[in-house]
């Protein structure tokens, strides 16, 4: 039976006012270890900050198909160079997709642009001119909060909080910031094998350091406990972000924060979710030694770029080579 109560929220309000509240701190790591979701409020985003990104995404996904396309990966649009992020369509999972990198990457960076999964972002002023300020504002926003809570972490195992700061040098970092458009679905994209529940998306772990997600309505979002496997529903606030740790995270943590399965349930009214894959400098590695966890590691060591790319073949959502 689910309990209302699974999914905890936690007012930040006090640890933005002060960095090293500790009552703050033991609710996120405890939070982190136990679950891998919790809940935030008194974030420090405003909302109205929120529902101008929504509108400006829906602006897109209401575009014609045959203009969408156009910033598709090469999988969809031969007429491109671009691989890893863009455009994709419902064939995906039964949802659209737009995944926009950070917005400090610009052309003349030929150092990171040489590598595999740095592209510069498509340039979207002709659907609104705005896009770009409204892009910039958030993706600053969400990536400030991301330091906030991954502090948070540290703090709870080590004093080494300037961590931070240096696993997250922009634009060197790979985080994602993406706009999920979820159609009038006419079929599940798959029924669960463990229960007969039709699903919206599929069962998976995310891959980076954690997920910051922004949901526009009760959208089916389900956490397993990974204990009894029961599944959770996950409450919608529009005030409230939804974070959830990834496998980064677990290897960071030699497995004291593990990345928890979820899912999303099967439905047929439209809807919009803002995810931030929240994730480090391609050259950061992830060694537990630097939140002083000295037992030898249970996970292979490596910088971030190579254990996301390891990652990532274990998605079929995220299986974009041509």
């Amino acid at each position: 039976m689910q309990s209302k109560d699974y999914i905890p929220n936690i007012d930040l309000s006090e640890i933005i006012e002060n960095n090293n509240s500790k009552n703050i701190i033991k609710k996120i790591k405890l939070a982190s270890e136990e679950i891998g979701f919790f809940t935030v409020t008194n974030h420090g985003i405003p909302l109205h900050q929120i529902e101008n990104l929504l509108t400006t995404c829906k602006k897109f996904f209401y575009l014609p198909e045959e203009e969408k396309i156009k910033i598709a990966p090469k999988k969809w649009n031969h007429n491109t160079e671009t691989i890893y992020r863009g455009y994709f369509p419902s064939e995906v999972n039964g949802k659209e997709g737009l995944d926009i990198g950070d917005p400090k990457l610009t052309s003349d960076m030929n150092e990171l642009l040489v590598k595999e999964k740095f592209e510069v972002n498509h340039d979207m002023s002709f659907l609104d001119p705005q896009w770009q300020i409204t892009i910039n504002n958030y993706f600053d926003s969400i990536h400030n909060l991301g330091i906030l809570i991954f502090k948070a972490i540290i703090s709870s195992y080590s004093n080494n909080t300037i961590l931070a700061e240096e696993a997250f040098i922009r634009p060197k970092t790979l985080s994602t910031l993406r706009f999920n458009y979820y159609p009038k679905q006419e079929k599940p994209v798959e029924v669960s094998a463990q229960d007969g529940v039709a699903l919206g998306c599929e069962t998976h772990v995310d891959s980076g350091i954690m997920t910051i997600l922004y949901q526009d309505k009760k959208g089916g979002l389900q956490v397993q406990n990974r204990h009894t496997l029961e599944w959770h529903d996950v409450p919608h606030d529009p005030n409230a972000f939804v974070i959830n740790t990834g496998l980064a995270l677990e290897c960071l943590t030699n497995g004291k924060m593990k990345a928890t399965n979820h899912r999303v349930l099967f439905n047929q009214e439209e809807r919009v979710s803002i995810p931030f894959f929240f994730e480090p400098s391609y050259d950061f590695v992830l060694d537990p030694k630097h939140l002083n966890i000295s037992e030898e590691s249970k996970y292979d060591i490596n910088n971030y770029e190579n254990f996301l790319t390891n990652s990532l073949k274990k998605f079929v959502e995220y299986d974009r080579a041509n």
